[in-house]
């Protein structure tokens, strides 16, 4: 799909991936064409699946999500059915914001959003601790966010 992505559509991406809320008509003049032309190109952007979702990013803490943390976890063995019910168990669980299934010593890498210690070690023993296919995870402690972007340069 990126190849088929033009100077325009990427252009146009890049504005949109920054602020999404930008009105048609001043996208339309930071890219280059008449408002309808570009309304017609975010509009086939949005059809093709390119633009996934438009979503507000809130300030965790407000939500009371003050403390990031990012598992690993390690499965007893791989199998494709194991792997799809933790899946889809990590799916259903409110605390967790990214799952990854991943290459190398660990099979899942999870980031979680929790309030509290308390409510890490409440997910832990619901989510983990009772997986009977799950042979280990390790927990890292985010001291500070350094960095966070949704952007994927163009």
């Amino acid at each position: 799909m990126a190849n088929k992505l033009d100077r325009i559509d990427r252009h146009i991406l890049n504005l949109l991936q920054r602020d999404n809320r930008i009105s048609n008509q001043a996208l339309a003049e930071q890219v280059g064409l008449s408002p309808p032309a570009c309304l017609r190109r975010v509009r086939k952007l949005r059809e093709e699946g390119v633009i996934m979702a438009d979503v507000a990013l809130i300030d965790p803490r407000i939500a009371g999500r003050f403390i990031n943390i990012i598992v690993e976890v390690e499965m007893v063995r791989d199998q494709l059915d194991i792997y799809a019910a933790f899946k889809r168990k990590m799916d259903r669980a409110p605390e967790v914001t990214q799952c990854y299934q991943v290459t190398g010593e660990v099979d899942f890498l999870l980031v979680l959003m929790v309030e509290d210690m308390e409510a890490y070690e409440n997910f832990t023993r619901e989510y983990l601790s009772t997986d009977p296919h799950l042979q280990k995870f390790r927990t890292l402690i985010s001291l500070r966010r350094d960095k966070f972007d949704t952007a994927i340069p163009l």
